[in-house]
C-alpha cells in the first residue's frame, strides 16, 4: 500500500475518511434517530447497507461517474433534485415516528441493508466524499489499485464511526424516556436531515 501513498498521502487520507465518516450528515442523522427508536441490534443492517454502499459509490467514483456528471450537467440537476426529495421524504418519516413498542414491531422498521445501500446514490454528503477523495487521493501512476485501496480505508473507518451515531441514540434513549421528549427529538432530527440538504441547493 505504501508503494502507492507515501506515508503523508495515507495519514491524510485516514484523517479525511475519519473526519467525514464522523460529522454530521444525513446517514449518522439517520443512524442517531434508528438506535432510539429501534435499538442497536435492529440498526445492524442499516450500518451495514451504509458501508456497502459508500464503497461501491467510491469504486464507481473512480471509475468515471464523475466524468459522466460533468459532462452531462442535465443528469448532475436531476440527481440533485432526485435527492433533495428524498431527503425531504425521509425527513418527514423521521420526524412522524412514534416509540416503538413490542407489538409494533412488525410495522415499524429501520432502514433495510439494500435500502441504506441505495440511499448513498442519492446522499450528498456522500458524493462530496468520494469525489474529494478520488479527487486528492488517487494515484496519477496506479489509478485502480489506488482506488481500490481508497475505497478499503473509508470501508474500515466509516463503520466504527457511524455505529458511534446509532450507539449514542442508544445511550440517548435513556434521557428521551417519555413520549413527548422522543417526538421533539424526532421532529428535530427530520428539521435537521431537511438541513443537510443545502449542500445540494449551492
Amino acid at each position: 500500500m505504501l508503494s502507492l501513498f507515501t506515508l503523508e498521502t495515507l495519514t491524510g487520507l485516514v484523517l479525511f475518511a475519519l473526519v467525514s465518516s464522523i460529522t454530521p450528515g444525513p446517514n449518522n442523522i439517520m443512524l442517531l434517530s434508528s438506535g432510539v427508536n429501534f435499538g442497536f441490534k435492529r440498526t445492524i443492517p442499516h450500518m451495514l447497507g451504509i458501508c456497502a454502499g459508500f464503497f461501491i459509490l467510491c469504486m464507481a467514483t473512480g471509475l468515471g461517474i464523475a466524468a459522466v456528471l460533468q459532462q452531462y450537467p442535465t443528469l448532475h440537476l436531476v440527481l440533485k433534485i432526485i435527492s433533495a426529495l428524498y431527503l425531504v421524504y425521509l425527513a418527514i418519516q423521521i420526524a412522524r415516528s412514534q416509540p416503538v413498542d413490542s407489538h409494533e414491531v412488525a410495522t415499524h422498521r429501520p432502514l433495510t441493508f439494500l435500502q441504506a445501500a441505495l440511499f448513498q446514490w442519492v446522499n450528498p454528503k456522500a458524493w462530496m466524499m468520494a469525489l474529494s477523495a478520488m479527487i486528492i487521493y488517487s494515484s496519477t501512476l496506479h489509478p485502480v489499485a489506488s482506488m481500490w485501496w481508497i475505497s478499503i480505508v473509508f470501508a474500515l473507518i466509516n463503520l466504527p464511526c457511524i455505529a458511534c451515531w446509532a450507539l449514542f441514540g442508544v445511550l440517548l434513549k435513556q434521557v428521551l424516556n417519555r413520549p413527548a421528549y422522543l417526538k421533539w427529538f424526532n421532529i428535530s432530527m427530520g428539521i435537521l436531515l431537511i438541513a443537510s440538504i443545502y449542500p445540494i441547493l449551492k
